[in-house]
């Protein structure tokens, strides 16, 4: 974690500068806070197309390549609809209003739920059918809810400090979302630790964010490990955010020296500084049997495929374990739907550092996995053999999931291959982070999707690592006749996203909803981190549990005929859209400067998909 060549000067710098300016932000007024996010979003919007081409050459494609969607998606457009989202709720605070809405935060079932989005107008008309209600821990009243939300805001200001955010390496948005969180969430100054993996970023950062680094509000700093540790260290910062891996957590807080287990055991740690953190895990996507048509099983498979292959599944939420009915007489229709999208989408590489390694042991531990793009990418290994039993464990209980030590170019801050420790006799998709473009199947009993539900829950709970997110793909007449046991399902799983009929990295992008892994890790055992971010409504962290996406099971106009009616069509971020990169560059534009006569524009390209 120390380098004898490293040159703390430009580092130690940047943090007197940011402690020196602290107390200014801390009193810059509502008004001139919202007049700052008023005119970033205009810079997103105008460097939009540099941003997009930048990720797309270090990911290995052209910018006009149909995988340059994700970029969109995935850099401004989240950039700008995060944006719009604190804007929203801010203005509504500066006029006197409360944050939530009176009829959004509500008691269901015995617990106090918020409905989250759609938040306006025009997110009901560009993701229509989509929502999203955030689940608030048993014994939350919503009054309670209510007058803890935006509480920064609302007569109790937060202290004047410094945050660092170690950034992602991934997605390019990550560092950018972390950092509005922290200024206008959390009240702190930000230095900003750029990835070695895309510190290409940086400079396009630091234009969006021009007006920040001026007024000494933000600074941005570029290195590995070694700048890492000595940041995390430095005593003039006062918390931490992480994106990455349960090793930078533990490397930070515990040390790597020989008596960093020792340490973990008693509970004495070297940094003891408040730390949040996203670490990832292996993502579930469970199927429920139903009455699939062949319609919905090219439908789902697209899904299914783009929540594996965005961003070459160099996603900590990309979906890694398949959990389908070994009964269904659906599962190997739709494992050939899933197959035929592989194969044909078009040729792109598994870009992230160490991804030929993770690939070649999944290749080892599975010589019979198939392969279904060039090289050794796209890998499916349609059954996983050795699933530990969960026969008679269904009603889910136990700890969760840890997820383990991760394999990345940059240990300080990258997503990356992760392990349970003690679980050699368990197979690694099962165990281990893969983090690249690889889909394993496991296949459960249950004759009936009440059966089935019981024994997924079960499984994933128990035996997947991590709690970050999962998808549950359900056929609405489905969960019409067995809306108890689906019902159960979402309240049982252990996840901080959980997507029905969505992929649950929905919730990354939305802004409203709070990101990050279901409460009950320690730093102890951190698992997949502690913490939320994004959460524009600033709902007070220790309120939160999950948030439940729901969307469309069929597009527009099909769904009117399988009961989820809407009028969505193939959503633009599918890997298949024939017009993502257009609908997205469109929707990115019209997120920054809504106006009704963009909307046609972005309807007509949506609608070619």
């Amino acid at each position: 974690m120390t380098s004898p060549t490293l040159d703390t000067e430009a580092l130690d710098r940047a943090v007197a500068d940011l402690r020196e300016n602290a107390g200014t932000w801390t009193a810059t007024p509502l008004a001139e806070r919202v007049e700052l996010l008023e005119r970033l979003l205009p810079r997103i919007a105008d460097g939009a197309e540099d941003m997009v081409a930048a990720c797309a050459r270090a990911k290995g494609y052209a910018p006009d390549s149909p995988w340059a969607a994700e970029d969109w998606a995935g850099a401004p457009w989240a950039l700008a609809q995060t944006t719009s989202a604190y804007l929203r709720v801010l203005r509504r605070i500066a006029a006197g209003r409360e944050p939530l809405g009176a009829r959004a935060v509500r008691e269901r079932n015995g617990r106090t739920v918020v409905d989250v989005f759609p938040a306006t107008g025009w997110d009901g008309l560009l993701l229509n059918g989509f929502t999203a209600r955030v689940w608030t821990r048993p014994g939350t009243t919503a009054a309670g809810v209510r007058d803890r939300a935006a509480r920064a805001y609302r007569g109790r200001p937060a202290e004047p400090g410094v945050a660092l955010v170690l950034g992602a390496g991934n997605v390019a948005a990550i560092t950018a979302l972390d950092i509005l969180h922290k200024l206008y969430v959390d009240g702190q100054v930000v230095l900003a630790k750029m990835n070695p993996v895309n510190a290409y970023l940086r400079p396009r950062f630091e234009r969006v964010f021009g007006e920040f680094v001026l007024r000494g509000w933000l600074r941005f700093v570029d290195g590995g490990a070694a700048e890492g540790a000595h940041l995390a260290a430095h005593e003039g910062v006062d918390s931490i955010h992480v994106t990455g891996s349960e090793r930078t957590h533990d490397a930070i807080v515990w040390g790597t020296d020989e008596r960093a287990e020792e340490r973990r055991r008693a509970d004495t740690p070297l940094n003891t500084k408040p730390f949040s953190s996203e670490l990832g895990g292996v993502s579930p996507c469970v199927v429920v049997p139903g009455p699939w048509s062949d319609a919905d099983f090219r439908f789902q498979a697209e899904h299914i495929v783009t929540s594996k292959m965005n961003n070459s599944g160099h996603n900590c939420v990309a979906s890694q374990i398949l959990v389908l009915p070994r009964g269904w007489d659906g599962t190997e229709r739709l494992l050939a739907e899933i197959r035929r999208v592989l194969r044909a989408l078009p040729a792109r590489t598994d870009y992230y550092p160490g991804a030929d390694r993770r690939l070649a042991a999944v290749r080892t531990a599975h010589p019979e996995a198939e392969v279904h793009g060039e090289g050794d990418g796209r890998l499916l290994v349609p059954d996983i053999s050795g699933v530990p039993d969960v026969s008679g464990t269904a009603d889910s209980s136990g700890a969760p999931g840890l997820p383990g030590v991760p394999d990345s170019s940059d240990s300080s801050d990258s997503s990356g291959s992760s392990g349970v420790s003690g679980a050699d006799d368990l197979d690694m998709l099962l165990t281990d982070e893969v983090f690249g473009s690889a889909l394993g199947v496991v296949r459960l009993s249950g004759d009936t999707p009440d059966a089935f539900l019981r024994e997924a829950v079960a499984f994933a709970n128990r035996h997947l690592p991590g709690t970050l997110g999962a998808t549950l793909l359900v056929h609405p007449r489905t969960e019409k006749d067995h809306r108890t046991s689906v019902e159960a399902a979402v309240a049982d799983l252990r996840y901080g996203t959980i997507g029905v009929n969505c992929w649950s990295a929905i919730g990354f992008l939305l802004g409203y909803t709070p990101w990050g892994a279901h409460p009950g890790h320690t730093r102890r055992s951190i698992g997949s981190g502690v913490g939320f971010v994004h959460n524009a409504f600033m709902l007070a962290e220790e309120d939160i549990e999950k948030t439940v996406l729901r969307a469309p099971f069929a597009p527009a106009p099909r769904g009117l005929f399988t009961g989820s009616p809407s009028l969505s069509p193939r959503p633009p971020y599918f890997v298949t859209h024939r017009t993502g990169v257009t609908t997205l560059r469109r929707v990115t534009r019209f997120t920054a400067a809504p106006g009704l006569a963009k909307l046609p524009g972005v309807l007509a390209s949506a609608l070619r998909g």
